[in-house]
């Protein structure tokens, strides 16, 4: 026992003796990675699938890392993903044209182990999580008046309504991978700048969506505005609701607009950053 307890204080006086600490500010873009559907885009002659994911975009991040020694090190990450529009719907057929657009504005932390290659040549891999944020939906809806519905609102034929709407989603707290490969170059004693690859592998379960916007325009066929906010957030059409529960289960008799069926939507990605690195010295009495 006095032996281990002797080992133990030797590589924890080794590790105090040795630690250094680094901060990184780093930006970078990314693309999807193992994608999934995610809409549908549909004319007069076909339909086609649309895939991607909300992990694609641009980000800044913040690390602080600390090593132990010559090669092993931890890493504790704060970031911000501003994602690039993912087409959830796009129909363009005589009567109807829609343009929909979903995007991440997702926070996220992440805390690896770091390893050391070479002096410059490091690797990291550990765990991630989205801890906030949002995946914001944009939609523009464009639908022509039947001759009915016209007559029915005292307009003439050929007039439509247009609608624009935002809803935000918000999922269940995650649990996924990030690893990245990176190489950095030493400007002095202090300062460094790296490049990485990284891959993050993830995936977010929907909790539940909020309408943050909602506005329907009544048009004449020359583009007049007939009726300005038909529709608005106070004043929903039937079949909209302001907020929608996710659930994994639901009744084939539900009647409720406000609950459907849960998915999971993909937020994996593989990018590039470029940042630079502060390293602060040790102390001279432990070098």
């Amino acid at each position: 026992m006095k032996h281990l307890i002797t080992v133990c204080s030797a590589i924890l006086i080794s590790t105090i003796s040795y630690g250094q600490l680094q901060v990184s500010v780093s930006s970078g873009y990314a693309i999807g990675s193992a994608t999934m559907k995610l809409g549908e885009e549909v004319n007069v002659s076909e339909t086609e699938n649309t895939y991607g994911s909300y992990g694609a975009g641009t980000n800044v991040q913040i690390r602080g890392t600390y090593f132990f020694n010559e090669s092993f090190g931890a890493d504790l990450a704060f970031g911000y993903l501003n994602g690039t529009d993912q087409t959830v719907s796009k129909v363009s057929v005589p009567s109807t044209d829609v343009d929909a657009v979903a995007r991440a504005r997702a926070f996220g932390a992440s805390a690896s182990v770091v390893y050391r290659f070479t002096n410059n040549i490091y690797g990291r891999f550990g765990a991630l999580l989205k801890v906030g944020g949002k995946t914001e939906a944009v939609v523009y809806r464009k639908a022509l008046f039947s001759e009915a519905e016209a007559q029915a609102f005292g307009l003439p034929e050929g007039s439509y309504s247009e609608t624009n709407y935002k809803e935000d989603f918000h999922g269940h707290f995650p649990l996924g991978f990030v690893g990245a490969l990176g190489y950095k170059y030493d400007l002095n004693t202090n300062l460094s700048l790296f490049v990485e690859a990284e891959y993050y592998g993830i995936s977010l379960k929907r909790k539940d969506s909020e309408l943050s916007e909602f506005n329907t325009d009544e048009f004449l066929p020359d583009g007049t505005v007939a009726v300005a906010n038909f529709y608005s957030l106070d004043n929903l059409p039937d079949g909209n609701v302001r907020k929608t529960t996710y659930v994994d289960k639901l009744s084939n008799t539900n009647t409720d607009d406000s609950k459907k069926l849960s998915q999971k939507v993909p937020y994996s990605s593989f990018g590039i950053n470029i940042g630079i690195t502060y390293t602060f010295k040790r102390s001279n009495k432990n070098r």
